[in-house]
């Protein structure tokens, strides 16, 4: 597209037009774009990199994973981990 967008706005424009490719007739106001659109697309897409998440999580026994019978499973910390939890935490995002 243009060299003076960001990447953060290349995505968001590429989002748009996939939307709007799939949808010809479509139609909206900027809120409707951003709400229904845009975060739809989005939560889709981000899924299946929160599963891997979790299951990476789990592995390394830093949350637990709990279901009773055929629930769906919820996960929350583990709390004997905490002090590693917060090491991680501490250090700087990779990039």
């Amino acid at each position: 597209m243009s060299g003076s967008l960001s990447p953060e706005d290349e995505e968001i424009e590429r989002a748009i037009l996939r939307y709007l490719a799939a949808h010809p007739e479509a139609k909206d106001t900027l809120e409707g774009i951003a709400e229904w659109w845009l975060l739809r697309e989005w939560t889709t897409r981000k899924y299946v990199a929160v599963e891997r998440a979790l299951r990476d999580l789990v592995s390394k026994d830093l949350i637990w994973e709990s279901a009773i019978g055929q629930q769906t499973p919820s996960y929350s910390l583990n709390r004997q981990k905490l002090d590693e939890v917060m090491s991680i935490l501490s250090k700087p995002e990779s990039q």
